[in-house]
């Protein structure tokens, strides 16, 4: 699961640069302020997420684990739900995308406390 996750996080940093690009580049001026805001805040838990599968990645070789392995899929869930529905509701405006980043947050929450226990029981 080493390959896979550190694979799966390299990938993601490389999207999360490419959306920070993104929204530095194209999007200045062109979305409302307060939905810049919401696509960056999507690029900044994307980015940080991402160095959190990379962690993952290296866990697992450590402590390798069911519960390392679910950390990673939870990481990689929140980016999607997280990160994935504040870039739509910012470029489409579709405030119900807004009802998905909640469980994306959970994602990560719930990613960090498995994390801690694949690692404390491994």
């Amino acid at each position: 699961m080493d390959r896979v996750f550190f694979t799966i996080g390299a990938w993601l940093g490389g999207l999360g640069v490419a959306a920070g690009a993104f929204v530095a580049h194209f999007l200045q001026g062109r979305l409302a302020p307060d939905m810049l805001y919401v696509f960056a805040t999507g690029v900044w838990y994307h980015l940080i997420h991402s160095l959190a599968v990379l962690v993952v990645a290296w866990a697992t070789t450590r402590w390798g684990g069911i519960a390392t392995t679910v950390a990673g899929w939870l990481f990689f869930a929140g980016i999607v739900l997280f990160s994935g529905s504040l870039y739509l509701l910012s470029l489409t405006g579709i405030q119900a995308f807004g009802y998905v980043t909640p469980v994306g947050g959970l994602a990560f929450i719930a990613g960090w406390f498995t994390l801690a226990w694949g690692v404390w029981q491994g």
